[in-house]
């Protein structure tokens, strides 16, 4: 999700410290089990300062997606006099989520079918149905398409039986870049206010950021759950919070806002026992993403505070060249002038264990694919 350029040159000039403090606040009080004990944070939860711009709360929300998430902490602490015009962008961003992800489900429940029928092997990935697992809600956070992972030798047949329903390969997915180097293609039904698309994939990382050893291992490990009376593969707890991990460090490299997948990581991790994440880091250890792991749960200990756990003493180890106040910025707010990025050559070599000939191995299939990028995705080259 690129920022759009008006609200980038807009946040990047305001800076915005005290809106981002606030949306962190809220954030905490949101994740907080004893709301009395939330740190800074009490029963009347965090001020609406009148000098905070709203406008700019609003933007933060949005691009990380993380709308409800605000919503629901402000609900935990009594009505309050002063900023009706965010309570209002509130309400109106949950009932846009609670549409938009209404329409997601139908389409998932349409696609499942005819793989099904086609005895195509998948899994879905996020969208609705990963909320609901994690929150208990299917609208915590927008979702405008589906994502579905299936093996390599299963993409065409899987993009033949949507083309059967309707779904055409969007233009810009057609170059050898999105089908060789990103390993998926987007697919659209339909126009007007409610189209559909698909997020067909067959890799589950982008070139700069490690690779799963074994991505089929997402499909073997999948659990059935029940929606509407009907059985939807989707994954594992394990590899639920490895995914999202994985947009956590892909978000990271593109400068992207992500504190909704940060978000996704608490309430993963959460969710486990302490042999249950060592089990974990041992299977992200075999699929090369230990360290992408780690990224992840250091980047949920910033923005939502330490969760003391052994996997998160381990995990201040990783980037550990960077503060945690640039690493809150990253997170959150990538667009701050002040804000020191790493290189990403000094990301991939610490995501890839400090190993040369891994590190050679991603950094030489990242120089290919944006080769690849600056000959296909050229103006005209479609």
């Amino acid at each position: 999700m690129a920022l759009p350029e008006s609200s980038y040159e807009r946040l990047r000039a305001a800076g915005c410290a005290d809106e981002i403090a606030y949306v962190q606040a809220c954030l905490r009080l949101f994740f907080s089990a004893d709301r009395d004990a939330a740190g800074d944070m009490s029963m009347s939860g965090p001020p609406v300062d009148p000098t905070l711009s709203i406008v700019n709360v609003t933007d933060i929300a949005r691009l990380n997606k993380i709308g409800t998430f605000v919503l629901k902490a402000l609900s935990h602490v009594p009505p309050r006099d002063g900023a009706p015009e965010l309570f209002q962008w509130l309400d109106s961003y949950r009932r846009r989520t609670v549409s938009m992800n209404s329409s997601c489900i139908m389409d998932s429940m349409t696609i499942r079918d005819v793989l099904n029928g086609k005895q195509i092997d998948f899994v879905f990935l996020k969208g609705p149905f990963q909320q609901h697992q994690l929150y208990g809600d299917h609208f915590m956070k927008p979702s405008g398409d589906v994502d579905i992972l299936v093996s390599p030798a299963g993409f065409s047949k899987a993009r033949d039986a949507l083309r059967s329903i309707g779904y055409e390969v969007a233009g810009k997915s057609r170059s050898v870049w999105w089908v060789r180097f990103l390993g998926e293609q987007h697919m659209n039904r339909g126009e007007g206010p409610k189209p559909s698309t698909v997020d067909l994939h067959y890799r589950l990382q982008q070139p700069g950021s490690p690779s799963p050893r074994d991505t089929d291992g997402f499909l073997r490990r999948k659990r059935q759950l029940e929606i509407a009376g009907a059985d939807v593969p989707f994954t594992s707890a394990a590899d639920t919070l490895l995914l999202s991990c994985i947009s956590v460090a892909k978000a990271l490299f593109n400068r992207e806002p992500c504190a909704g997948y940060v978000c996704d990581v608490r309430a993963s991790a959460s969710r486990l026992s302490a042999a249950d994440q060592q089990a974990v880091l041992e299977h992200a250890t075999a699929l090369g993403l230990d360290d992408t792991l780690l990224l992840g749960l250091r980047a949920a200990d910033v923005l939502l505070g330490g969760a003391g756990t052994p996997l998160s003493e381990r995990a201040t180890r990783i980037l550990a060249r960077i503060g945690n106040e640039d690493l809150l910025s990253m997170v959150i707010a990538p667009w701050l002038s002040s804000l020191r990025w790493p290189q990403r050559r000094t990301v991939l070599w610490e995501l890839c264990g400090r190993e040369p000939v891994r590190y050679l191995a991603e950094a030489g299939w990242a120089a290919s694919a944006d080769l690849s990028r600056r000959i296909f995705e050229r103006p005209g080259s479609q």
